[in-house]
């Protein structure tokens, strides 16, 4: 446990917190709406640092990063614990943390993880910014991922850990809803090398009513971080009957194009999960469409992801010719010479 940064104490022994758009104000004794940090006699304390449920080698093409050292793998690591309430959350089980029995929503976690069982281990395992550096060096990654999770939850952590990567030469890598505060983009802009950033719809009714959230500050939060040089690219799960029109898709491919027409726009086939077992995969003509929508509204790299291999190679924006060739997360062909086409020598944006 340690005490939180960004916020602000307040009368009658109350806090609010800076952290996330949620800007929770907290009486004494409680926990705020992401169920890690908690006020005790008017100091605010998160209960997740340096604790970690998830510890793996990723190649960074999963995270995913299309445009951002393609090829190479990045040290992934997580804590328990959200700021959203997604219903279609393919890690519940860790997201979804329940801080009055320091157990988890669920039964036991899936095995594609490794992970500390937080529920005989209450929190996950202690872990320090160096052991993540060493691992991460130990093992060839060019990167650490603060991912599966929520990041902005254990921001102390992730912002000690990234500084000390910085330091070792490492890249720092965030996998976000995006619902940081201004405060906390500030803070860890400096250090973040990329992110990538869920935009899950474009209709305020649909953040608030699947997510508990609000859409304003995701918009305001990709703004920012493109502004503040990160390297950004931008997911969208498309789940029939509730993103999947065409309106709202060209609403959400017009808001990236506005930003920067370079952000990469992975469009992703839904599978069902947590509390939408009941929902169908979303159908190719619709994956199809979204992409197609892209292109029209002046995105220049538009992926599809969770669907065979169609959708997922980088063309050259100028000449149309295959630059980077995947199959799942694997480079087959690679037509770059530094960040440029070898055909035209148009720059491809992103880093690399």
């Amino acid at each position: 446990m340690k005490e939180a940064q960004l916020y602000t104490r307040l009368e009658n022994c109350q806090v609010r917190c800076e952290l996330c758009a949620h800007s929770c104000k907290i009486p004494e004794g409680k926990f705020g709406f992401c169920g890690v940090r908690q006020n005790i006699s008017g100091i605010l304390y998160t209960h997740n640092y340096a604790k970690l449920v998830a510890a793996n080698i990723d190649p960074v093409e999963k995270k995913p990063l299309y445009h951002f050292l393609p090829g190479t793998s990045t040290f992934s690591i997580a804590s328990v614990g959200c700021n959203f309430r997604c219903g279609f959350c393919q890690n519940w089980e860790i997201s979804q943390f329940n801080p009055s029995s320091l157990t988890l929503a669920g039964a036991s976690l899936d095995r594609r993880f490794e992970v500390f069982d937080p529920i005989n281990q209450h929190l996950g395992e202690d872990f320090s910014a160096d052991k993540v550096i060493k691992l991460a060096r130990q093992n060839n990654c060019r990167s650490i991922a603060y991912t599966y999770t929520e990041p902005t939850i254990y921001f102390e952590f992730a912002l000690e850990t990234a500084k000390l990567a910085k330091e070792a030469g490492l890249r720092n890598i965030f996998v976000t809803n995006g619902y940081m505060s201004q405060a906390a983009i500030s803070l860890f802009s400096p250090y973040l090398d990329a992110a990538n950033i869920d935009l899950k719809f474009f209709k305020e009714s649909s953040y608030q009513r699947i997510c508990s959230a609000k859409l304003g500050p995701v918009l305001d939060s990709i703004q920012l971080l493109n502004d503040a040089g990160v390297w950004i690219e931008i997911t969208t799960l498309i789940i029939p009957g509730e993103n999947d029109t065409p309106e709202e898709l060209t609403a959400i491919a017009r808001f990236i194009a506005a930003v920067n027409k370079d952000i990469p726009w992975h469009i992703s086939r839904f599978h069902a999960d947590y509390k939408f077992k009941d929902y169908a995969p979303t159908p190719e003509r619709t994956l199809k469409l979204a992409y197609d929508l892209g292109i029209s509204q002046g995105l220049h790299y538009v992926y599809v992801g969770n669907f065979g291999t169609w959708g997922q190679d980088t063309l050259c924006s100028k000449c149309q010719k295959l630059l980077i060739k995947r199959e799942e997360f694997n480079i087959l062909e690679y037509h770059l010479a530094q960040n440029r086409c070898v055909f035209c020598q148009t720059a491809l944006p992103g880093v690399f």
